[in-house]
């Protein structure tokens, strides 16, 4: 099969899924409810609860989401063949991701806009709630360290020794947050219209991308440029102000513009990919790749964003369902969001397999699971992969370069800035739930936040940051938090006595594959094992007994017998 009869397949199982499998789900299984008060007009406070309209809330939804992750899974995923990475990234987020993103908002945006976590106290008790809360706060801190340290790497001179960098990226990258803030202040407090405030913005965006080109450096030397961990304190000083501002000052407006320069990049790509029709360069199935992990269940857990990815519900029932103007929103953002980050999901497979210029060199890059590894040249791989389809449509391959990093870092700064205020109000739950004084200060909450993102950053393991050397783990941290999801609400959907099948069907898929790969992980990582690490053997342990022991709360909780903990008070019809 071509690549370009591949995609056109997926784009219409996306339309397909889209038009029926949403309407669906929407219609006869959560019954969205147009009149309902959503959290956004019932607890309005003009900081984190905030009626948006819908195309601003979706911009913001799909830049939080659409992080390095789906460029980082199918870069390395690849290494099994082009075929059971597209189908996972496709069918994955049809029947899975989808469901699963859309679900945790509306199910949130029932209960107050609570978390996940938060949700399970309701659904499960407050033992549940605890569990659910060290999982958030693990997984999300350790994947914000990662975060830091690859955009770090990303804005270096050199990503490697003889390997440029993309430091073309950080003029335009500060540009944004301006005018994001200018933007902000003219949408809310000046009462300008969305549409000149949104065309001036994002041409000042792609004037800063022109700029970043010509002065990669801003005329400073290469000694006078700030180091990896300079720029990995400039980024967490960047995501604590992004915590505490009010959502409609920064978060918002700046992931909106984002979004348009995502729709952009997107467009320009998939654009330069049906005009040059290459030919895949990797196989379509290699069943034993050298030093590789099993195909099944581990193409499950390499790519999660792109496909189904437990932090999604994370931001559907964090910052999303906050700002949720009507119920019915919950359809194109929730699940018209997901086919947005798929999108890029199908993108990075086709870059990493019908990018190279030759069989040559993709088996040279795939050559074992050892020389596909190492992040920053994974999203390098993207990067280069993708310049190619776009320098197709005759833009100059530098500033193709340019866009296209400007659009990786964009897509991995909106996810750090939403993702720190998740942690945060993580923790202001778990402060709550324990009567901690202080921990529902926002500043204080923020404060501590970054502090967990910064230890996996700085924190060194054997001289190798604590992020890296735990991020084998990330994996499977996110899937079991995507299973866990996907089982509180069918828990929350069978004592409504509503169908349970789509949710039920993806909660009992994504358990066993990830539970099954935590297993084998585990064996790995034992002494003798081919990967003995003791440290990765102990922490994966606990995150394994967590799963489990959530698990078996849940099936005691769908037990008929079960006493249901007192439900949260559903938002009524507006007045």
């Amino acid at each position: 099969m071509s690549p370009i009869l591949a995609t056109l397949c997926a784009f219409s199982a996306y339309a397909l899924a889209y038009r029926f499998y949403a309407r669906f789900l929407a219609q006869r299984v959560f019954e969205l409810d147009p009149e309902a008060v959503t959290p956004a007009h019932a607890q309005r406070d003009e900081v984190d609860y905030i009626p948006t309209r819908p195309l601003v809330l979706f911009g913001h939804h799909f830049a939080s989401i659409t992080g390095l992750a789906p460029m980082l899974g199918p870069a390395i995923a690849v290494i099994w063949g082009w075929l059971p990475a597209l189908v996972w990234v496709v069918m994955g987020a049809c029947l899975i991701g989808c469901v699963h993103d859309f679900s945790a908002l509306v199910v949130s945006a029932r209960s107050r806009g609570m978390s996940v976590g938060q949700v399970g106290e309701a659904l499960l008790g407050p033992r549940g709630r605890t569990l659910f809360h060290l999982i958030i706060f693990f997984g999300v801190a350790l994947a914000m360290g990662v975060f830091v340290l690859v955009i770090a790497s990303l804005f270096a001179i050199e990503l490697a020794p003889g390997r440029p960098g993309y430091p073309q990226a950080v003029l335009p990258s500060g540009l944004l947050m301006v005018v994001a803030l200018i933007s902000g202040f003219l949408l809310y407090k000046r009462g300008l219209p969305l549409a000149p405030v949104a065309a001036v913005g994002f041409l000042l965006e792609l004037g800063g991308i022109w700029l970043g080109e010509r002065f990669p450096t801003m005329g400073l030397s290469a000694s006078a440029w700030p180091s990896s961990a300079g720029w990995m304190t400039i980024l967490l000083v960047y995501a604590f102000a992004a915590s505490v501002l009010p959502v409609w000052s920064l978060l918002q407006s700046r992931d909106f513009l984002n979004s348009l320069l995502l729709y952009l990049g997107l467009g320009l790509a998939y654009i330069g990919f049906f005009v040059l029709d290459p030919e895949f360069a990797a196989p379509a199935i290699v069943l034993a790749p050298e030093g590789a992990p099993p195909l099944l269940p581990f193409v499950f857990i390499t790519i999660a964003c792109g496909a189904a990815s437990g932090f999604h519900g994370l931001v559907s029932s964090g910052t999303t369902a906050k700002q949720l103007d009507k119920e019915t929103h919950a359809r194109p953002i929730g699940y018209g969001g997901m086919i947005g980050e798929s999108l890029l999901g199908l993108l990075a497979t086709l870059a990493c397999t019908a990018g190279f210029a030759s069989r040559e060199l993709w088996h040279e890059h795939y050559a074992s699971w050892n020389a596909a590894q190492g992040l920053p040249s994974k999203i390098d791989a993207f990067i280069r992969g993708t310049t190619l389809f776009v320098a197709e449509l005759g833009v100059p391959p530098d500033l193709a370069a340019a866009l296209i990093a400007m659009v990786v870092v964009s897509f991995a700064l909106t996810t750090l800035d939403s993702a720190t205020r998740l942690l945060r109000f993580n923790i202001e739950e778990i402060g709550a739930s324990f009567r901690i004084p202080g921990s529902q200060n926002r500043y204080v909450s923020t404060t501590l936040a970054c502090a967990a993102i910064a230890a996996f950053s700085f924190y060194k393991v054997d001289g190798k940051p604590a992020g890296l050397a735990l991020w084998a783990l990330f994996g499977t941290t996110n899937q079991l938090l995507a299973g866990l999801t996907l089982t509180l609400v069918t828990l929350y959907l069978r004592r409504r006595g509503k169908p349970v099948w789509p949710v039920a069907l993806p909660a009992v898929f994504m358990m066993g594959s990830t539970l099954t790969a935590m297993a084998v992980n585990l064996r790995t990582f034992s002494p003798g094992g081919p990967k003995e690490d003791p440290l990765l053997l102990g922490v994966g342990g606990v995150l394994f007994l967590l799963g489990l022991w959530l698990l078996v709360e849940s099936v005691l909780a769908l037990r008929p017998s079960a006493t249901p903990p007192p439900a949260p008070p559903r938002t009524g019809p507006r007045e």
